[in-house]
């Protein structure tokens, strides 16, 4: 409802402009209304909204009563005596207010100052009016807020001052005090209600967004009951998935990706872009997870038409009528009577991290983006969206900060690939136009919710966004969100059983036990951290030939696995956490840098504690922190030589310590300056590969870290 109101409040500002035009000023027939107020007071006469408190005075300076501002309002709305509204039970309220009072409160406007009481004839505070306007014209408010530009505004008005001055709608009674205690005049009255039914058409759409989920369904039904609860919440809203749904657990190892869709169209996604991560499989289980989705797919830098599996899916166009299982450049769509457009984009690094076959291009994304851009705007369409797959701010060559600053037109970035975990909506205000950029982190944690409010231009002029944890848990343990019965029953049913199957199967064997144990990994080499520290050089090679390094922090390997046959559980035990494969481009003095702070805190345990491939080193516990480690060899054209501090190597770890886990700075320097790149692959189906080309494994420890006693 309060959107019909605000529809008609902007028509009834058009029609009042010109109607003033042609009109006697009917406040010169007021003789107490001064020139600041003449303007207010002849909009709401004209507008029959008030006829003043008597002939020949209007009352400016008078206080208004509730019941008053009550009726005024309603009228300003548009709102309607002879409808019918539902009784909102206030006992204090005369006939000829009950209509406005009853329509105010049941679009929770207004509310009563108690039980039955609304008080009728108590004169409106400024405080307790701006609270009405705020809601009535839906200005946004930041909760957050606990002070204004006002000295004399308290933390309970703080939010709505804030939202009125941002609005225009106040800039206070005096220099520095609002005045929210005092009696609200007349006067005052009528300049908030002319301004605020003059207030420019603005639009709010909310995004809600996912990301690298990578079918992790384990808890996709209290996902459910997320996206549901804010879909309820957001009406005006879309639901998008920036890429990388495939790859990454069992249920995508067994279903190729279809569970996972099979829940994505029972929660009515608009739009998705590809991962990297969907072509590992080839292009024909792609066609096949695209055919089946019940959502069109957004890429404008993604050129299939040579492919064989993907070519008659391929629409080269941007179109506001997308069907089911189709790829678009971009679509039009509609929320809340407006239209949206939505391109996507992939990253280019797919060629060389994944498998999308000599016959899909990737073309330049910054080109495609403005080309995309252009031809929304061709459209008529001002609101426009990129969907990307690129990465926040990944060092693969492409990524969302770069577009943002590179491409002019684009509103608000979805975006996905580096597995970011933005807790605000990152603003990029380099062109004329700000661009707001949100990422929800990875595996199904979290659901994004962007608010973000359009002027008629279609520039973002507010905004506000958040993660919801979709595990997120009360202080009795119990969770937040409770899981969907159906979606619940689906995935138990038809999914599951398989699952705990495939746990017990033998991935490999081992003729040695393996040694996980924590106190073991935190404080010195093991042959469990060897093997898998040479199964991520041995996959990291596989994409960068150059990747001469492999590190491994021992808080990542969570337990030991028993000689013999290894099961799918076992590999799962010991890599729960599913971190995926960073590599990054380091000098010799970062490498020692890192080492240092590997061994920091020897003789004790630290989940910092790096286990490693391609290296050696050795080091004196009994000297100072960041001077302890004595001799550095890499392994180099088949043979040890010293580490070069002047050199950089590839090396390769995963994403957690990339990003600066476990206190390695260094890593999060490399990674900030772009030094990093991410294709992904979760560390335990980087191992189970490992060992399946490597059976009877018997690695050893060999003095890949000594410490000098």
């Amino acid at each position: 409802m309060k959107k019909n109101w605000f529809k008609f409040i902007a028509a009834a500002a058009t029609a009042a402009i010109s109607f003033l035009s042609a009109t006697a000023s009917a406040s010169s027939s007021f003789t107490d209304v001064p020139a600041q107020y003449a303007d207010a007071v002849q909009y709401l006469v004209d507008q029959q909204i008030t006829s003043g408190v008597k002939t020949g005075t209007f009352g400016t300076a008078m206080p208004i009563t509730r019941l008053d501002a009550a009726i005024q309002l309603a009228k300003a709305l548009g709102l309607q005596p002879e409808d019918t509204y539902k009784d909102a039970g206030f006992i204090d309220v005369p006939k000829r207010g009950q209509w406005a009072v009853n329509a105010l409160a049941a679009a929770k406007v207004t509310e009563g100052k108690k039980d039955n009481y609304f008080g009728a004839y108590d004169y409106i505070t400024r405080g307790e009016a701006i609270k009405w306007l705020v809601s009535a014209y839906e200005l946004p408010v930041d909760v957050k807020v606990k002070e204004t530009v006002f000295t004399d505004v308290n933390e309970r008005w703080a939010p709505y001052v804030d939202a009125l001055v941002k609005a225009g709608l106040t800039d206070g009674k005096t220099h520095g005090k609002f005045g929210a205690a005092d009696r609200l005049i007349r006067g005052e009255w009528a300049l908030f209600l002319h301004r605020g039914t003059h207030l420019p058409s603005t639009f709010e759409l909310s995004v809600i967004h996912t990301n690298d989920t990578h079918a992790h369904i384990e808890n996709v039904a209290r996902k459910a009951t997320v996206v549901k609860e804010l879909r309820e919440q957001h009406p005006s809203s879309l639901l998008l998935d920036a890429g990388d749904v495939f790859s990454g657990t069992l249920y995508f190892n067994e279903y190729k990706g279809q569970a996972d869709l099979e829940f994505m169209n029972l929660l009515g996604y608009d739009a998705m872009t590809f991962g990297n991560h969907e072509f590992d499989l080839g292009t024909e289980s792609l066609a096949s997870f695209i055919k089946n989705a019940k959502f069109p797919f957004v890429s404008a830098n993604i050129n299939a038409s040579a492919d064989k599996n993907l070519t008659s899916l391929m629409n080269e166009t941007v179109t506001d009528k997308p069907a089911e299982g189709k790829i678009y450049n971009g679509i039009i769509k509609e929320a809340g009577g407006e239209k949206v457009g939505i391109f996507g984009l992939t990253t280019a690094e797919t060629k060389t991290i994944s498998s999308p076959g000599d016959q899909v291009v990737f073309e330049d994304y910054v080109a495609e983006a403005e080309k995309a851009v252009s031809s929304f705007q061709a459209a008529g369409v001002n609101k426009i969206i990129a969907l990307t797959h690129i990465g926040f701010q990944d060092g693969g060559g492409d990524n969302d900060v770069t577009l943002a600053k590179e491409v002019e037109g684009i509103d608000v970035i979805v975006g996905g690939h580096s597995h970011d975990q933005l807790k605000d909506p990152y603003i990029d205000e380099t062109g004329r136009e700000a661009t707001v950029i949100v990422q929800a982190n990875e595996y199904n944690k979290f659901v994004g919710i962007l608010e973000v409010v359009f002027d008629e231009t279609g520039a973002v002029t507010e905004y506000a966004g958040e993660l919801i944890e979709v595990d997120a848990k009360n202080e009795d343990k119990s969770y937040v969100y409770e899981e969907d019965a159906s979606v619940k029953k689906i995935l138990a049913e038809k999914y599951t059983p398989a699952i705990k199957g495939i746990k017990a199967q033998v991935v490999g064997s081992t003729s040695v036990a393996l040694d996980g144990e924590r106190a073991n990994v935190r404080t010195r080499e093991t042959n469990l951290g060897n093997l898998m520290t040479d199964s991520m050089l041995t996959k990291a090679k596989s994409i960068d030939a150059d990747t001469v390094i492999a590190m491994q922090n021992g808080g990542g390997i969570r337990a030991s696995i028993d000689q013999g046959d290894i099961t799918m559980e076992e590999v799962l035990t010991v890599m729960p956490f599913g971190n995926a494969l960073a590599i990054m481009d380091l000098t010799g003095a970062e490498i020692k840098a890192a080492l240092e702070h590997s061994v920091s805190m020897a003789p004790e345990a630290s989940g910092g504690f790096m286990q490693v491939s391609g290296l050696k080193f050795t080091y004196d516990s009994s000297k100072p922190a960041g001077d302890r480690v004595t001799a550095v060899e890499v392994y180099e054209n088949g043979a040890f030589a010293p580490l070069d501090p002047a050199k950089t190597y590839a090396v390769a770890t995963n994403t957690f310590t990339a990003k600066g886990g476990d206190g390695y700075t260094m890593f999060k320097t490399a990674y900030d300056s772009g030094r990093v790149s991410e294709p992904g692959f979760a560390d335990w189906e980087i191992f189970t590969d490992y060992v399946k080309a490597n059976p009877g494994a018997e690695p050893k420890v060999e003095g890949r870290i000594t410490k000098q006693q």
